[in-house]
């Protein structure tokens, strides 16, 4: 959203160029929290029908996503949670058989989270309406369309890791 503090999106000068009709800071920001009100409707929704928190749920992406063993510490960091609330959310991710904790080193103190096969199988049920809708998309853009809304995607993400280890 706009604030008072946020220049407002000016009108290029006589003879300069336009920017692409929804292009703008502006427009990107509405298609954005159009689209994030939706996953998180979707989020929610399917927590629900698991018995979780939108939490929860927030955990087991960063677990299927995690491109190495996820541990309970670097979920904790990847939520921005205390000790304590990331030990309810994996006691409650395991107790509802969505993850499993292993213990793999010889460090019986390190923890690996993984997302539980059988688990999968009920997020891919619950998800497939969201897989097909993404489908139905990206059938609409070209390779080279779809390689620019991929960088733009993946620049969003670092930029709002950067913000997160910033503390904001």
């Amino acid at each position: 959203m706009a604030t008072a503090d946020e220049p407002k999106p000016q009108t290029p000068a006589p003879g300069q160029p336009r920017p692409p009709a929804g292009t703008d800071l502006q427009s990107l920001a509405v298609q954005l929290r159009r689209m994030n009100g939706e996953i998180n409707r979707l989020v929610h929704g399917f927590a629900g029908t698991q018995g979780l928190h939108a939490t929860d749920v927030q955990a087991l992406a960063a677990i299927l996503d995690a491109d190495e063993p996820m541990t309970p510490g670097r979920l904790r960091e990847h939520l921005g949670l205390t000790s304590g609330a990331v030990t309810a959310c994996v006691d409650r991710l395991e107790s509802a058989g969505h993850i499993r904790r292993v213990r793999e080193s010889s460090d019986r103190r390190v923890v690996h989270l993984y997302y539980a096969s059988e688990a999968k199988v009920a997020a891919r049920t619950y998800f497939r309406p969201l897989a097909l809708a993404a489908g139905a998309a990206r059938e609409r853009l070209t390779e080279d369309e779809l390689a620019v809304v991929t960088r733009f995607l993946a620049a969003m993400n670092e930029e709002l890791s950067l913000l997160r280890s910033r503390g904001a």
